[in-house]
């Protein structure tokens, strides 16, 4: 693969899985174009690449290559590209790697991002009231694996080890639609509101922080690099 590579990543804004791998291609710096791709109204030609119908997909058409599933796109670019190794360390540490990407991709979406995407953003668009008692829900348990990354954080210099790995990528973009949402109460969670300060002023993350959805507006604190 050359710089001349264009890789179209078609994506939703406020998908973390999609967000994650916009992370991810920034940090190796390789070069790609963001196709939007809405989750109620994904095109025919979508489901071309996907039948999934999910968010994110790479494709370069011009060599034939589509990859979706952001796990698998991950593993692609962690295979190809050298530079800024995301999976990396011993054996044992890549492991755990993929323990916490699994954990955030799997654990906090279903317990926290999910319900937030649901009541706060679907359900407005299709014009039906949220259900606080989810909101509620999510919230507590937002707290609950906060408290997990404030033990993980305490105890290392990034998230799943000495360096930074696509453990700390999956955990910020889960975060980052969380917080969008207003569904993140930082209050006792010093040091994992220390970590994300320190990832939100990264170039990779500041584009996510610009970006607005026309149905919903993050808190004022978003897009704050202290925040």
């Amino acid at each position: 693969m050359t710089s001349r590579t264009m890789w179209l990543l078609y994506q939703f804004p406020l998908c973390p899985f999609s967000r994650k791998i916009r992370l991810l291609l920034s940090e190796k710096n390789i070069p790609f174009e963001l196709v939007r791709e809405d989750p109620w109204s994904a095109s025919d030609m979508f489901f071309n690449l996907n039948p999934a119908g999910r968010t994110p997909v790479i494709a370069d058409k011009e060599r034939g290559i589509v990859i979706p599933d952001s796990r698998a796109i991950a593993e692609y670019f962690e295979e190809t590209v050298d530079r800024n190794p995301m999976i990396n360390g011993t054996a044992t540490q890549r492991a755990e790697i993929r323990r916490l990407v699994a954990l955030f991709d799997e654990n906090f979406y279903a317990d926290v991002t999910a319900p937030l995407l649901s009541e706060r953003m679907k359900k407005r668009i299709l014009r039906l009231p949220p259900d606080s008692g989810a909101l509620r829900e999510a919230m507590k348990m937002a707290h609950g694996h906060l408290d997990y990354l404030d033990w993980l954080i305490d105890n290392r210099p990034w998230v799943a080890g000495s360096t930074m790995s696509l453990a700390d990528l999956a955990a910020a973009a889960q975060i980052s639609v969380a917080d969008y949402l207003g569904g993140i109460d930082w209050s006792g969670h010093e040091q994992t509101r220390g970590w994300y300060a320190v990832f939100k002023s990264r170039p990779s993350f500041r584009p996510l922080l610009t970006e607005r959805m026309d149905v919903i507006k993050p808190p004022p604190h978003y897009a704050l690099l202290d925040g």
